[in-house]
């Protein structure tokens, strides 16, 4: 494996930053080198908020990346600040149940995963963001599911009652852009 990098971003109060630490968990468990940036805009709730996250196999020389290898954009101003820095041949989540448009750009891979609407129906409307973890593991197979799903419930195992919509959501974001990728292949 390469380098990858992820930027996650959307307001505050999403989960950005606990998905981020989540993947940095499970990049760890799986022995690799990880750093998790986070960054936050005036306000934490309901303010900007985003992070990075590089895995690597080798040492990392700088967390501060200027053109990631995915977006995770959980909002129409994160689509719009963050997807147009995707690397070529890059991927681009894209939280279609709050951004109503795809990028132009013919570059990369768009998945449109409805995470809020997802996460309603697995019980726990505060767990999109563990549907858009989900889909992001299953596009881009940086690190396995069963180590973020071991990373979920190491942060969320003394609190059962959530736990399980949790891991719910990330299985269907997961299974979600699997189901969505091989469409893209058949095509």
């Amino acid at each position: 494996m390469r380098q990858y990098e992820v930027t996650m971003a959307g307001f505050g109060g999403q989960g950005i930053m606990t998905i981020g630490q989540l993947l940095a968990q499970a990049g760890l468990i799986e022995g690799k080198e990880v750093v998790w940036l986070p960054s936050y805009g005036p306000e934490m709730r309901g303010g900007t908020a985003y992070c990075t996250v590089v895995v690597s196999d080798k040492r990392i020389g700088s967390p501060i990346i200027s053109n990631p290898t995915c977006v995770c954009a959980f909002n129409r101003p994160s689509f719009d600040k963050f997807s147009p820095r995707i690397k070529p041949n890059g991927l681009l989540i894209i939280n279609s149940s709050l951004i109503d448009v795809q990028s132009d750009r013919t570059d990369i891979t768009q998945l449109l995963i409805p995470a809020n609407d997802i996460a309603i129906k697995a019980g726990n409307p505060r767990a999109a963001n563990m549907v858009i973890l989900g889909a992001f593991i299953g596009a881009s197979g940086v690190v396995s599911y069963d180590s973020t799903e071991n990373a979920l419930q190491q942060k969320l195992g003394g609190k059962k009652e959530y736990l399980v919509s949790n891991l719910q959501a990330f299985k269907e974001g997961y299974e979600l852009a699997l189901e969505k990728l091989g469409e893209k292949d058949k095509a």
